[in-house]
């Protein structure tokens, strides 16, 4: 008999225990990413993050868990459900606290089930369900899981689904020339265009992982960050100490684009490298016309076909995305709710928004920058 329990700090847990649950391909399960964010001030109670990382054991030896955190508000999640938290306010409820299984800041697709076989995964969730329900919290979400995962939940759980966009190699491209050249002709201009007007300015680049990275350039990527979060009102949540512990701890993972006006960086691009998959984070820079498509994508295009990864997913949202080559991509989370009158009605909304984003999914294949495929 497994027995369950909450976490309140990943460092509780040794990095050779927690990564064991994971193959490593994913940046944003690891101990080193999970427990940098709370070591090193991102997560904070009053910012509605209060880790509760839920996990099994078999006596001593953990053998599943999955990431997750009590939430006081629903910030900083990407899958929307304020509609959702009003609702139980009108009503008298209580909407918070609830647990959400997911990477903080993060809309990016990843383990979240960390266990060794879909048995594993489905009593990990049910489990789950199980304590959340005894302890009185309104609901469980799991949010970006992916595909292989579908299979722990049952028809209790609501289906979600939302559209991100992303950039994949169907194998036979090895250059930029490559990727531009299955273009249709108006697109593949329109992004030589963008770059070749970029380069007349004398901007280039110098791409750094972790290792390579001195203080001035993390220094430099943080200040591109808040300038970003300050320019659209938003909170910054990732301190300098975790951009320094990311390249020390992921020394290979982390991978930084700075735009160089001669000795000077003025824009940067920071991501993380999965095993076959580059992730786009957050960017900042000077208001240069071209400067953030060719920092924050064609750069790590670029990258990609250099070291032979197969997918680059840039973040959430921005149909922008689509005529530089990043197609349309599903992704899905899961929700349980400890009300059943709620779950019912929310069962026909959730199927109401999957069907939206079917048809805005059919709307976007008419729009593809690729040369139409001729039938066999």
């Amino acid at each position: 008999m497994s027995e369950s329990r909450f976490l309140h700090r990943l460092t509780d847990l040794t990095a050779a225990t927690w990564d064991a649950l994971h193959d490593g391909g994913n940046p944003f399960v690891s101990h080193a990413f999970l427990a940098g964010l709370e070591t090193h001030g991102c997560l904070r109670p009053e910012w509605g993050w209060r880790p509760r990382h839920f996990t099994l054991w078999d006596g001593d030896r953990l053998v599943a868990a999955v990431p997750g955190y009590l939430k006081d508000n629903s910030h900083g999640e990407f899958v929307f459900d304020h509609a959702w938290a009003n609702a139980y306010a009108r009503h008298g409820l209580d909407y918070y606290p609830k647990w959400l299984g997911a990477v903080p800041y993060s809309p990016v697709t990843g383990p979240r089930l960390l266990a060794r076989d879909d048995e594993s995964r489905a009593t990990l969730v049910r489990t789950l369900r199980e304590e959340v329900e005894r302890r009185g919290w309104s609901s469980v979400h799991v949010n970006f899981h992916p595909a292989d995962e579908e299979a722990a939940f049952d028809d209790r759980w609501l289906l979600r689904e939302d559209i991100q966009f992303q950039w994949q190699n169907p194998g036979h491209w090895t250059d930029f020339d490559g990727f531009l050249a299955d273009m249709n002709h108006k697109h593949r201009k329109n992004i030589r265009q963008e770059r070749a007007k970029l380069a007349r300015t004398g901007i280039t680049y110098r791409i750094v992982h972790g290792d390579e990275a001195t203080a001035d350039d993390l220094q430099a990527m943080h200040d591109f960050y808040l300038q970003t979060f300050a320019e659209y009102g938003n909170s910054p949540a990732l301190t300098l100490p975790f951009l320094q512990h990311l390249a020390t701890s992921m020394p290979r993972q982390l991978v930084i684009f700075l735009a160089m006006a001669g000795d000077q960086p003025v824009a940067g691009a920071l991501c993380l490298r999965g095993r076959d998959t580059l992730y786009g984070r957050y960017w900042g820079g000077a208001p240069l016309a071209g400067l953030h498509f060719e920092t924050c994508y064609y750069q790590g295009i670029d990258y990609c076909l250099r070291q032979g990864l197969m997918r680059f997913e840039p973040g959430a949202q921005g149909e922008h995305k689509l005529a530089r080559g990043f197609l349309p991509q599903r992704v899905r989370s899961r929700h349980w709710l400890a009300e059943p009158d709620f779950a019912g009605a929310l069962a026909g909304w959730c199927g109401q928004e999957r069907a939206e984003v079917e048809r805005y999914a059919q709307v976007l294949a008419q729009h593809s920058p690729f040369k139409a495929v001729e039938p066999a």
